[in-house]
């Protein structure tokens, strides 16, 4: 067993929340299987005389929203959706960021200039607003979303592995490869990557709970995944005015995306200590 996932496994906090992560991913695998109805079925039943949702009951676990439908399938759901915008959007996030960082720490000059200049300029929007404005230049769609945040979240990666690329190059044994003939594409390859591989890994698990949050604000505020594709952002944003009388239609997705997000901050935490031991305990 590598020394870094022994490390890893011996926190317990870590485990923890990587058994949360487990069980999410699980489900939303497992979605169609594991939700006890369809999620988007409005049941006749589903609400009060009065034309409310039900609070949590024997028959629906969680309630139902405000359309009659069962909250809990539309959570599991919506795990799917969640997760797969976290995933697919922050992975390309840190392919874009890292691809960037790179080609400027190594070959600097004019090139680096440029890419780092731009990287200034997209990092002085605010992520949010420049989220909401890609968002609603395109038709919003599970893939346009995840596509709009990886747009708006490679900048941080981008500038930290341009920093560590530079820091490695001037390293001795850098120079020694130089000296003994080695092109600039093996010494790429073979001697700088290498060393990025655990920078990048911790920004690709720290960045999922920043890209669901994401996608949850999008979703909240109207311009992510539409309705009636469940994602935890949207329910919440669907239900909102039942706050006061159904509180529960906020309060568990709201809890879903709190773990999920927690759980990977605790994990890329984790995962930063054992990777690099100099960066222990420092926030």
């Amino acid at each position: 067993m590598p020394p870094a996932l022994r490390q890893l496994l011996r926190d317990p906090v870590a485990v923890v929340a990587g058994a949360v992560i487990l069980i999410m991913t699980g489900m939303a695998a497992a979605a169609p299987l594991l939700a006890p109805f369809d999620p988007d079925e409005q049941f006749f039943d589903g609400l009060s005389l009065e034309g409310a949702p039900l609070p949590p009951g024997p028959v629906f676990w969680l309630g139902t929203d405000l359309l009659g439908r069962d909250l809990l399938s539309r959570l599991i759901h919506g795990a799917r959706t969640s997760l797969v915008i976290g995933i697919v959007a922050n992975g390309a996030a840190v392919l874009l960021g890292s691809l960037l960082g790179v080609t400027a720490g190594f070959l600097r000059g004019a090139v680096g200039a440029v890419i780092m200049r731009f990287t200034d300029l997209m990092m002085a929007f605010p992520a949010l607003l420049l989220a909401i404005a890609l968002a609603a230049i395109f038709s919003p769609s599970l893939w346009i979303v995840a596509l709009v945040i990886a747009m708006v979240n490679w900048v941080q990666i981008a500038r930290v592995v341009y920093a560590q690329t530079i820091a490695i190059a001037e390293r001795e044994f850098i120079a020694a490869t130089r000296a003994v003939g080695a092109g600039p594409w093996r010494i790429l390859l073979q001697h700088v990557l290498p060393h990025l591989v655990p920078t990048m890994l911790v920004w690709a698990t720290l960045g999922i709970a920043t890209t669901v949050l994401l996608e949850a604000t999008l979703s909240y505020l109207g311009i992510g995944v539409r309705p009636p594709t469940p994602s935890w952002g949207n329910i919440i944003y669907e239900n909102q005015t039942y706050f006061a009388t159904a509180p529960w239609l906020v309060f568990f997705p709201g809890l879903a995306i709190l773990l999920l997000a927690l759980s990977f901050n605790l994990v890329g935490d984790a995962l930063r200590d054992a990777l690099d031991p100099t960066q222990r305990g420092r926030t």
